[in-house]
């Protein structure tokens, strides 16, 4: 309460909105104000729905939190007060009182989902005093002690930041003195016990006591929770999930309901469709007797809410359907209502006590890409949404998860152990035990599988790094599931039939002993774990998919292309629905076994005899590099970068690879040393590459072009497909290079002709890679017919950083705030954005019908495509493997772009 008073923040503003009782002050449109949690529980009230009534504490006072050194502003206690007060008349409970006391939760609630990385407290307000009344006042000793040893661990481990593992130990110390296995097991008796030694252990790891007084308790977690805002694990998810730190959270304060008070109350979190296939079915799970903790977290295996799912997933117990089923009726009524309401799938987190029906949360559940696009493309079939709204609903960047891999069936495969399917996909890797672990040894590519008894939100950087999860506890709602599922990461969860180790570096299943570093592959869309590598087959795209995919393009104006070399990655990004290749890297070609030879002998030859003999070599070599690509692509348009990185490249540094070439090449080792020699710079990507190897080496350029248009025209003789290459000369800074090239490949294209008896259209462009060709593009253009933004090396030369080098050093950059992006991921709108923005502007100032594209590794990502359609880019080029992304970003761009 100190830090309150002691506030210098002014506000006017409200900070304090009421809920419950069938009235809210505020809406669902309110989430930047509220949060996600907030808004909603504040629009189930207003729709008549069982809300425990509560109060939400605005994002603003966050915001204020960390602008004025985490004090509140003026006039939030009384306003916490009035909260306070309205939870009172609205219950007929009283906080702090002894008899008949007010117990409440505190928790947080982002604009955007966050699931278990922000802080929560439960049943706050209990005491010495208050345990005995709740007691009384329900008849149910084990309930009360139940719910105070609950409430002092959470408190303990939220609040006064103490690990887990204290109260872990004191609890399983009770359960073998009393010789059970369940927390249910215990007595109330049993749980007196247990609190004592939660106490105690405060008191001698602290060396303070517990705190008893309410609001004491209240403002201690309020605190906690608007701290936990930029706790590692939120940070992290953040950055995942590119959610913008200055939103803050909201602080909801909730009467607490339970579901921990016998055989007739539950707790349970449903989805009012599949999250994993978006199949219109009810999917949930509930435990009796538990808090709403026990599911999420994943610490007890929980049942199923539907019969059906039960039969499905092979268990005994029963569903809430078979054990609750007016319950289970009268919650099938509001999943209908709230998902009518919202119009699309929710996310409920509900609470039975003692037979009563409560809501305590509903969101926009999170999905698997799969799911996404069944639910969108299902809920415009069924007239709920428009096609627009469809293709908005799927998040670009989810579509990656489309491309996991289902495994080869085999006899072979050796089955070791199965637990639920919580996040599809097929995955392989070396067993770790730790999150630490998996980001340690995925550092080097590795694939890892991660196995646990349960993942909590501390393990969310450990979850990101690995390729696959297992958690030996936990259902189809824990953490890991959901986490999983959001991240697109293939996740078996409750394989009960694990066995740790002592000392966590082993675990069994059967006779069968796991180690660290073992290979296991888990399929998580059947809940399948296997001893070894399984091999994996390619996946299907499914109907939906093709829908959405097709929804998508006809409401895209961009083309989407892929940058591609060789014929398997042209198919790949045919098959993806590319529409031609936006950049062929012609040095890839190149560094192929079989004909690195020549052009390392194309690079040592000492006279031109030896260097034509070479050159003719690769011309043979590409000419068929060429046709295949034209084969394959058809008609679609085909953009050929001539060669950009620097000779020396091609050469080897290694004394051993030396001798060898020099071998190979039949000349003198010491001619190899001194054409390295020769060759070395000092900076070589600001060196001796692009078009000034162009200028100096014409042959080389001449061979390529030579290549291109007679492999057009053989694939024209072939196929009769009209072919239009699209020849791009890289690193352009002036006109003049482009107009002495141009000349050069004009020339080459009438002896090609000639000699063919057939003329060709072809077009000659260049790369604006340069912040000096984006400068003067109007005088580039005057020889371009299309202008192909590299903004790898765009981005490279107008931030002047080494995208090889600068690793070490941007995560420090983006954790201090100085660049809150890797730019090498995501454009630089205010920098490299308005280079781009002005070469666009000057280009088609000149050359009304310059076609513009980008070719970068930026072409693949949703947020850099929405500035491309900002400035009118004719389109963007990407990896085959991006293109669905890529197709699905530049419709939304275009959506956006239209309102």
């Amino acid at each position: 309460m100190d830090q309150i008073s002691a506030s210098r923040a002014e506000s006017s503003e409200k900070l304090v909105y009421r809920f419950g009782d069938g009235k809210a002050d505020g809406t669902r449109e309110m989430k930047k104000l509220l949060g996600g949690k907030g808004a909603n529980l504040a629009e189930m009230a207003l729709l008549g729905l069982p809300v425990p009534p509560g109060f939400t504490i605005t994002t603003e006072v966050c915001t204020a939190f960390y602008k004025n050194a985490h004090a509140y502003p003026a006039g939030l206690s009384q306003a916490v007060e009035e909260g306070i007060a309205h939870i009172e008349t609205v219950t007929g409970k009283t906080f702090g009182d002894a008899v008949d006391p007010l117990l409440v939760s505190v928790r947080s609630g982002a604009r955007a989902s966050m699931p278990g990385m922000m802080d929560t407290v439960l049943n706050l307000g209990l005491n010495d005093e208050s345990v005995t009344g709740l007691a009384a006042l329900t008849g149910d000793e084990r309930f009360a002690y139940d719910s105070y040893r609950r409430f002092i661990q959470m408190y303990a481990n939220v609040v006064l930041q103490m690990d887990h593992s204290f109260f872990e130990d004191i609890l399983e110390e009770c359960k073998r003195d009393r010789g059970v296995h369940l927390d249910t097991e215990l007595t109330a008796m049993d749980w007196r016990t247990v609190i004592n030694g939660y106490k105690g252990a405060v008191r001698n790891h602290l060396g303070t006591e517990f705190p008893h007084d309410p609001r004491e308790q209240l403002w201690g977690a309020t605190d906690a929770v608007f701290r936990s805002w930029m706790n590692d694990r939120s940070r992290t998810y953040r950055r995942l999930n590119r959610i913008p730190e200055d939103w803050g959270t909201a602080v909801n304060i909730q009467a607490m309901v339970f579901g921990n008070m016998g055989e007739t109350s539950a707790t349970g979190v449903a989805f009012t469709r599949n999250p994993s296939n978006g199949e219109n079915q009810i999917y949930g799970e509930f435990l009796k007797n538990a808090q709403g903790e026990d599911v999420v977290a994943g610490i007890r295996t929980p049942s199923n809410l539907t019969k059906r799912s039960r039969i499905e997933m092979g268990s005994d117990a029963p569903s809430l359907e078979e054990c609750m089923p007016e319950t289970y009726q009268e919650l099938i009524g509001f999943f209908e209502r709230l998902e009518s309401h919202y119009r699309d799938m929710q996310d409920i987190e509900f609470t039975v006590q003692e037979g009563k029906l409560w809501l305590l949360q509903t969101r926009t559940g999170k999905r698997t890409a799969k799911a996404a696009i069944k639910i969108a493309t299902d809920l415009c079939k069924e007239g709920i949404i428009s096609m627009e709204e469809a293709v908005m609903r799927v998040e670009p960047e989810s579509l990656d998860q489309l491309l996991h891999p289902s495994l080869a069936p085999s006899e072979k495969n050796v089955l070791l152990t199965r637990g639920l399917p919580a996040s599809p996909g097929a995955a392989a890797g070396s067993v770790v035990f730790t999150a630490d672990e998996a980001e340690e040894v995925a550092r080097d590519g590795t694939k890892i599988i991660l196995v646990r008894d349960d993942t909590s939100p501390e393990d969310i950087h450990g979850m990101h790094a690995a390729a696959g999860i297992v958690t030996a506890r936990g259902g189809m709602t824990s953490h890991a599931a959901v986490v999983a599922r959001g991240m697109g990461r293939a996740c078996v969860s409750g394989a009960g039939e694990i066995r740790f180790a002592p000392d966590r570096k082993s675990f069994t299943v059967g006779s069968a002993v796991i180690k660290k570093g073992d290979i296991i592959t888990i399929d998580g869309s059947t809940g399948e774990v296997f001893l070894g590598e399984i091999p994996t087959i390619p996946p299907e795209m499914s109907e939906e998919f093709e829908t959405l995919m097709n929804w998508a393009d006809s409401l895209r104006r961009m083309g989407i292309r892929a940058n591609a070399e060789t014929p398997v990655d042209a198919r790949r990004a045919r098959a993806f629905g590319a529409e031609g290749i936006g950049l062929c890297r012609t040095e890839h070609m190149f560094f192929d076994p079989e004909r690195i030879l020549a052009v390392q002998e194309m690079i040592l030859a000492e006279t031109q005899e030896d260097r034509t003999t070479s050159l003719s070599r690769l011309l043979d070599m590409q000419r068929l590099d060429f046709y295949e690509l034209f084969l394959v692509m058809k008609s679609y348009p085909v953009t050929i970068r001539l060669l950009d990185p620097p000779l020396h490249e091609f050469l080897p540094q290694a004394d051993d690879d030396i001798r060898a070439v020099a071998r190979a090449s039949g000349v003198d080792i010491s001619i190899v040393y001194q054409r390295i020699k020769d060759l070395n710079e000092v900076n070589p990507m600001l060196g001796h590459r692009g078009c000034r190897l162009g200028v100096t080496y014409p042959d080389i350029y001449e061979m390529q072009v030579r290549a291109i248009l007679e492999a057009a025209c053989d694939t024209v003789e072939k196929t009769g497909v009209s072919i239009a290459p699209e020849i791009m000369i890289p690193l352009v800074s002036v006109k003049e290079e482009l107009t002495m090239l141009k000349a050069r490949i004009d020339d080459i294209a009438a002896q090609v002709f000639a000699a063919r008896g057939r003329m060709l259209d072809y077009h000659v462009g260049t790369m604006i890679e340069l912040p000096r060709a984006a400068l003067v593009a109007d005088q580039i253009a005057e020889e371009a017919e299309f202008f192909s933004f590299g903004t790898n090396d765009l981005t490279q030369t107008t931030f002047g950083l080494s995208r090889d080098d600068a690793g070490a050093f941007l995560p420090a950059y983006q954790k201090a705030k100085v660049m809150p992006e890797d730019p090498f991921v995501t454009l630089d709108r205010d920098g490299v954005g308005t280079l781009m923005r002005i070469a666009a502007e000057k280009g088609r100032a000149t050359r009304r019908s310059i076609k513009l594209g980008l070719c970068g590794e930026h072409g693949g990502d949703p947020r850099s495509i929405d500035f491309c359609e900002m400035i009118g880019l004719d389109y963007v080029s990407c990896s085959p493997y991006r293109v669905p992304v890529a197709r699905l970003a530049a419709a939304q761009a275009a959506i956006k772009g239209s309102t």
